[in-house]
């Protein structure tokens, strides 16, 4: 199967990052290479491209959909946590503007084997990182009651994370849970037939929140922002796309933290920290998909763009 991902907001997002003929650029979340593609398409031969990602498939299909431009490419196998050390080992100190698409690839979810999906059986995998010998299936499996609990009800945000809990621990002690089938059933049978009636399908808050954990998608992403809005340069712009409230929560504080530094107490009348503005938020309210786009990528429908500038 062909690594295919239609990147969202894309045109939103290569006008957003202002790009310089003679920059460079990080695509922090390569996936098929869709945002790198249309940057590269707007670069010099002095400009410079550095994508990531931790996804072997992607990093294949972004490779060769990216060909035409190998004389300003770099790909790197790793995770976008560790941006810094991947520029210092490129020698690069400062970049012009960095990209990053949350979220799971149309591809992961349309490869029944890599478990991320609960329309189709297969293994419980949902690594993003095959390299990682932890799966979804030891979590599933290993956590205790009330650790399942809190990571359903805090990244699933589904309220009857409790029941679904209970019932994962009681359907493995009969036998351990190993595939997306599985697993789909037991969060069926925990919540109330009205209820799996009128909303969505009822297993996708409980996977989403056990895809979370095992990658460590919300650390990752509180522990990098500002560690990649110090790697911009004057002007330099960092865009990132998230699908769900939690990352979208923490990219928006993030961004008000780097653009109001001060650290002193309401009630002083003067600034004394004097930690200064790193930036500022170009996007004060989220940009949106349009309907057009929302019509032929029903995927995009959740996705919000939030940009900001350093000084």
């Amino acid at each position: 199967m062909n690594f295919e991902h239609k990147s969202v907001l894309l045109d939103e997002t290569i006008e957003n990052l202002n790009i310089k003929p003679d920059g460079i650029y990080v695509d922090g979340t390569l996936g098929g290479g869709g945002h790198s593609y249309e940057i590269c398409k707007r670069l010099s031969e002095k400009g410079r491209l550095i994508g990531i990602d931790q996804d072997e498939d992607a990093i294949k299909a972004a490779t060769a959909r990216l060909e035409e431009f190998k004389d300003r490419v770099t790909i790197v196998r790793n995770n976008y946590c560790n941006i810094k050390e991947i520029l210092d080992t490129l020698g690069i100190d400062k970049v012009d503007g960095i990209v990053l698409d949350l979220g799971v690839s149309s591809y992961q979810l349309d490869t029944a084997e890599r478990g991320f999906t609960y329309k189709t059986d297969a293994p419980l995998d949902m690594r993003m990182d095959q390299r990682n010998e932890k799966t979804a299936a030891d979590i599933v499996n290993d956590y205790d009651e009330f650790d399942l609990y809190r990571i359903i009800r805090d990244y699933g945000e589904d309220k009857f994370a409790k029941n679904i809990a209970k019932h994962i621990v009681n359907a493995r002690k009969e036998k351990r849970i190993e595939t997306t089938g599985q697993l789909t059933e037991i969060i069926k049978a925990a919540i109330p037939m009205k209820v799996r009636a009128a909303g969505g399908h009822p297993a996708k808050k409980t996977f989403q929140a056990i895809r979370i954990e095992l990658n460590h998608e919300l650390d990752v992403l509180n522990d990098s922002v500002d560690t990649m809005i110090d790697l911009l340069n004057e002007s330099g712009r960092i865009c990132i796309i998230t699908f769900h409230s939690l990352e979208d929560r923490i990219v928006k504080t993030r961004f008000r933290n780097n653009e109001n530094t001060c650290t002193c107490p309401p009630d002083f009348p003067i600034c004394v920290c004097n930690n200064k503005p790193k930036g500022h938020v170009v996007t004060k309210k989220p940009i949106e998909p349009k309907e057009e786009e929302i019509a032929y990528n029903k995927r995009s429908k959740s996705s919000k763009l939030r940009v900001f500038e350093h000084i």
